[in-house]
């Protein structure tokens, strides 16, 4: 691989000269700002960030990776479980200038760039009363949350958000920029929904968008965390009848220092059910009555909010710098094995900020075909997701133990399938059990057409044949 020491001031000039956008070298000033990303497990170095303006610049900067032998890292939102963001001594292909978003209020969609956040477009779509099913964290890219599948609080109603893709530009290796759609390249955009970012870079998405808000029916209720068994036993009953307007998931947690939550619960083990409804707030308030009629709520903040409130509502325990890994997979069913293991390493978590989540799939995610998106495993009734996450620096490697023990002990109640969005770095293996071997086969084939030489390998990987 070359590195910065190999590139020589000529070759990069050269390179910046054809960009609309900023070059950054190590050792400029915005360097080390513009290295970072989200997750602050991975400290990398690359050696040159392109953060790019527009579609050429991203033809340009491919060009240039191609030419020079770099590693390429493409960054929407950074905020890539895995790293994959980012990339030591390699290009970083930065689309976070890349603002644009256009509504189509009568059309019922929107266009977003590659550097748009889900705060962002919510922001926009939002004062036309439209959304589509977006990230639980604001400040998620829009591109790699949707290439990778999309779970948020409209699946159940509206889809995944790659469900909800409907055309994107996308930047193939070989420098071509080109429309995916199910008239235009419709092989590439089965690939794109759901298959990741191994098919090129996409700078724009069109993305159906349908009527909420702009006040919705939702939020968390919390209960003592010695209860995790019952409240989870409730659960599995509560999500067999649920309408499709109502995403819910189960949160177990270690109370933060949040003004939302009695100061004498700080430190202490919950269990938060959080649910959101699409529909009418009245609808919803009926329907989410049940998960605040357990008797003893240590905090019940359900309520009619903006639907941009519940987008962010959890961005504050997940500030850019958290240090996490996940460990995930869906269940068979919620049966009592896992009830019983999930109480119990939610009581011996190691790190204060580390949760087990569980969310309710069912609804509009299981009527989409299985072979109409490139995403796996529809069928799913719920998805569990092990994170482990310190805010402190060092200590990441004793956390992710507890997360793989967990994982270990509540596997038998496991598919043995994974969700893209929620892996780490876990090898091909993982990545070909997200698919099954007949999607993985079709995506091969997808990567040996478009990128033969796997250039964009920074990812969940499907390597070429």
């Amino acid at each position: 691989m070359a590195t910065q020491g190999v590139l020589g001031a000529a070759t990069l000039k050269e390179f910046e000269d054809g960009l609309h956008g900023e070059l950054i070298r190590p050792g400029d000033g915005a360097y080390d700002e513009a290295r970072s990303i989200w997750n602050g497990a991975h400290d990398a170095r690359p050696a040159v960030i392109a953060r790019c303006a527009d579609s050429s610049d991203v033809r340009h900067a491919i060009g240039f990776a191609r030419s020079e032998g770099l590693d390429v890292a493409v960054r929407g939102g950074s905020h890539s479980i895995p790293g994959f963001s980012t990339c030591d001594d390699g290009l970083v292909i930065d689309l976070t200038p890349m603002k644009g978003i256009t509504v189509d209020a009568s059309g019922a969609t929107a266009t977003a760039e590659g550097g748009v956040t889900w705060g962002e477009f919510d922001g926009a779509t939002q004062e036309h009363g439209l959304a589509t099913t977006g990230g639980l964290i604001s400040t998620t890219g829009v591109a790699g949350f949707t290439l990778g599948g999309g779970i948020g609080w409209l699946m159940r109603k509206y889809g995944l958000a790659c469900d909800n893709l409907r055309s994107a530009e996308v930047v193939t290796a070989d420098g071509q920029i080109l429309t995916a759609s199910a008239t235009e390249n419709p092989d590439l955009f089965w690939g794109l929904r759901g298959g990741g970012g191994n098919f090129g870079v996409v700078t724009s998405f069109e993305l159906d968008l349908h009527p909420v808000g702009p006040t919705v029916a939702a939020g968390p209720v919390f209960y003592a965390g010695d209860r995790a068994e019952e409240i989870m036993r409730f659960y599995r009953d509560f999500a067999r009848e649920l309408p499709d307007e109502l995403s819910t998931l189960v949160n177990l947690i270690t109370a933060p220092p949040a003004p939302f939550l009695p100061e004498d619960w700080h430190g202490k083990k919950l269990v938060g059910l959080v649910g959101c409804y699409s529909g009418d707030p009245d609808a919803g308030m009926k329907a989410l009555q049940p998960i605040r009629d357990l008797g003893d709520a240590v905090a019940d903040l359900v309520g009619p909010m903006p639907y941009v409130q519940m987008q962010s509502l959890l961005d504050a325990l997940w500030p850019k710098g958290t240090q996490a890994y996940m460990k995930a997979g869906y269940f068979r069913e919620l049966d009592d094995h896992a009830i019983e293991t999930m109480a119990r390493f939610h009581q011996n978590a190691t790190s204060p900020s580390s949760e087990i989540h569980i969310q309710h799939f069912g609804g509009a995610i299981a009527r989409v075909g299985e072979d109409e998106t490139a995403h796996g495993k529809r069928q799913a009734p719920f998805v569990l997701n092990a994170i482990a996450s310190t805010h402190e620096p060092g200590g990441l490697e004793t956390h992710i133990d507890w997360a793989q023990r967990f994982y270990a002990e509540i596997e038998p109640s496991l598919t043995g399938a994974a969700y893209i969005n929620f892996l780490s770095s876990e090898g091909e293996d993982r990545v070909q059990a997200a698919y099954g071997p007949e999607k993985f086969a079709r995506l091969r084939a997808l990567k040996d057409r478009y990128d033969p030489t796997n250039l964009f390998h920074l990812n969940q990987n499907i390597p070429p044949s």
